[in-house]
């Protein structure tokens, strides 16, 4: 194979965060977790009670170093936390990782927000959010941020299929996700799709298929592939002790996770093959714990394979 082109050094066969941020800024960067303090609609009440069934009490911020603190000292603890292992990093994008950060008014929205990203050293901003909670007044500012600094708007899709959605109470529907992406691109915001391999009922053929769709579908600049960590305390667990879930083995899906690269656009960047959890709260799989491994044996079956991102590219496939 002749070398990917958008992979640092020659050594990935996909487009990796790392080079994405590397060709922009011309260096490494730190993404500062916080908590901005918001909920989520399906967990207030708005649209459902409960939240993601897969979904912790900390709303996936499990890793943030001092969520209770104010955003200023957040931001400061992480990156002093970060510079232990890297000195020399100077810039920073401001990453509003758990619940639905979009889910409040604007002007709540943008008081939290600015809190942050005139702190020395800030370039950019990712927020997580949800498709659902992106009234128009909300888009304009985020149209203005997009103005100011790297922006990346984080859509928690999870699941193509309406039966999923359902069963892990994500309390929106397809169709809203399309609406949601196709709102934020038409102000030319970034939009990256969250994914989950591995949730109750879903097939590798399904999983595939949640990658197809999305990528026809939608107009994304960015995806999060993850694997679905089963966490203590949260309401999935009932659906894995009652035998309603199957937890992945590492092979199916280092599998998946190749084929569905074979699937995406060279110029998608792929911002996450796998995620982190915290070993104590963590049910399964115990394997994923040992992320670089899982990396790394993503990286050897693709050699294996002679195969690279976009190899199968759906979007060419559907213009033949």
């Amino acid at each position: 194979m002749t070398t990917f082109p958008y992979s640092e050094d020659g050594n990935k066969r996909y487009h990796s965060w790392n080079y994405a941020l590397r060709e922009t800024f011309g260096g490494k960067l730190f993404k500062v977790p916080v908590d901005g303090g918001f909920d989520c609609p399906n967990r207030d009440g708005t649209v459902a009670h409960g939240g993601c069934t897969f979904c912790s009490v900390s709303g996936s911020g499990d890793m943030i170093v001092a969520p209770e603190e104010p955003l200023p000292i957040q931001f400061q603890k992480e990156i002093d936390e970060m510079h232990k292992k890297w000195p020399n990093v100077k810039q920073y994008i401001v990453y509003f990782q758990n619940f639905t950060n979009t889910h409040a008014p604007v002007d709540v929205i943008r008081a939290r927000f600015e809190q942050v990203v005139n702190l020395p050293g800030v370039v950019g901003i990712s927020i997580g959010t949800r498709p659902d909670c992106l009234p128009d007044e909300v888009v304009d500012y985020l149209a203005e941020l997009n103005q100011r600094y790297y922006l990346w708007v984080e859509l928690g899709l999870q699941s193509t299929y309406e039966e999923t959605s359902h069963l892990i109470n994500r309390a929106h529907d397809y169709q809203t996700y399309i609406e949601g992406v196709n709102k934020l691109r038409k102000h030319n915001i970034r939009v990256c799709t969250h994914l989950i391999n591995g949730l109750p009922g879903e097939s590798i053929e399904m999983m595939r298929e949640n990658v197809k769709r999305t990528i026809l579908d939608s107009d994304i600049q960015g995806i999060k592939l993850h694997l679905l960590h089963l966490m203590t305390n949260t309401r999935m667990l009932r659906d894995y002790q009652e035998g309603r879930l199957q937890l992945m083995s590492r092979e199916d899906y280092v599998s998946v996770i190749c084929d569905q690269l074979e699937m995406i656009p060279k110029e998608i960047i792929i911002h996450r093959l796998t995620g982190d959890a915290p070993w104590d709260s963590l049910v399964g799989p115990m394997w994923s714990l040992k992320k670089w491994e899982v990396l790394n044996a993503i990286d050897a079956e693709l050699i294996r394979r002679d195969s690279y991102q976009g190899k199968f590219d759906v979007r060419q496939k559907e213009r033949v």
